[in-house]
């Protein structure tokens, strides 16, 4: 998995890349799920697998990845479909099991480790 890595808008699914800016940010929520998935994906790929997160800091990495504000709905998304795990009561938040799986599915040509 991609930890805040830029991912070149032309080596994006081509149905996504109408909703990323020219930053590489997420600009609109897309209203196909087709799309929304593809966009999650995205999204996942900023967090770190081992390692824990604060909902201020997955609230930040996803501010950081959209134009929108509407990082309750990215973070419930991320949630919902298997990204990302939480604590009960949203204290604690890390990278799911089998994410980078369900990452590649979404962006098959970005879902290997990043080049250092």
């Amino acid at each position: 998995m991609l930890a805040r890595e830029d991912v070149p808008r032309e080596v994006l699914p081509r149905l996504l890349r109408p909703f990323i800016d020219v930053d590489g940010r997420l600009s609109q929520w897309p209203s196909r799920q087709k799309i929304q998935r593809m966009a999650a994906a995205l999204l996942a790929r900023r967090f770190e697998p081992g390692r824990d997160y604060t909902e201020t800091e997955v609230n930040l990495l996803l501010m950081d990845g959209h134009t929108f504000a509407d990082w309750a709905l990215l973070r419930r998304v991320l949630y919902d479909w298997g990204y990302l795990d939480r604590e009960s009561n949203g204290s604690r938040y890390w990278v799911r099991a089998g994410a980078a799986e369900r990452i590649a599915e979404q962006l098959p040509q970005h879902s290997g480790p990043s080049p250092s």
